[in-house]
């Protein structure tokens, strides 16, 4: 069975490896505005925006002579959600401070919106895991923020980075949390496939 990672995040291509799937990767652009008020519609939604931007690149190569339309595409997006905002990537460095903020002290969601996308009908589920943050000095957030870690973070942090020495605990799935909810993405392609990832 021939999988593709419709994804370029290296924490998402390090978790599959480290199952030991065998995918390719096609890094794909889908539109990420989304009007969805619930953290858990924002992400599958944004999941299946990027399966089907995947399926329509592999349909345009069908043309060129490369037939993948037999693939499992795997598609993903993870979001930070606050009582008050939903939390995509930071925009700029303000915005990654005005993010970290918001988390440094409280209790928040991290939401993974995943999808299986099989002859161009992708089917999707999504993953939540509640993180607690400690309180975060001011000078050691600039820092951190400084160090340019957080600019291709949702939430502007990555747990598995420097910014672990802040998280004083998680509920719920840690590999959702870094971008991939293995266990979840293992039912959902049973679901679609009939087997598990391998």
């Amino acid at each position: 069975m021939k999988i593709i990672l419709a994804s370029g995040s290296p924490r998402r291509k390090e978790i599959l490896e480290g199952l030991g799937v065998k995918f390719e990767v096609l890094s794909v652009d889908a539109d990420e505005r989304c009007r969805c008020p619930e953290p858990d519609d924002y992400a599958t939604e944004l999941a299946r925006r990027k399966g089907q931007a995947a399926w329509a690149q592999i349909k345009l190569r069908l043309k060129e002579g490369e037939d993948n339309t037999d693939a499992v595409i795997l598609s993903a997006d993870t979001v930070v959600a606050t009582e008050r905002e939903i939390l995509g990537k930071p925009k700029d460095r303000e915005d990654a401070c005005r993010m970290l903020r918001l988390l440094s002290g409280g209790t928040h969601q991290v939401v993974t919106g995943i999808g299986v996308t099989v002859g161009g009908v992708t089917t999707v589920a999504s993953s939540t895991t509640f993180v607690t943050v400690d309180q975060i000095p001011e000078e050691e957030l600039l820092a951190y923020v400084d160090s340019g870690d957080p600019m291709d973070k949702a939430g502007a942090y990555g747990i598995q980075g420097p910014f672990s020495r802040w998280i004083k605990g998680i509920g719920g799935c840690y590999f959702n949390v870094v971008g991939l909810p293995v266990n979840a993405l293992n039912r959902l392609f049973f679901e679609v496939t009939g087997e598990y990832l391998k």
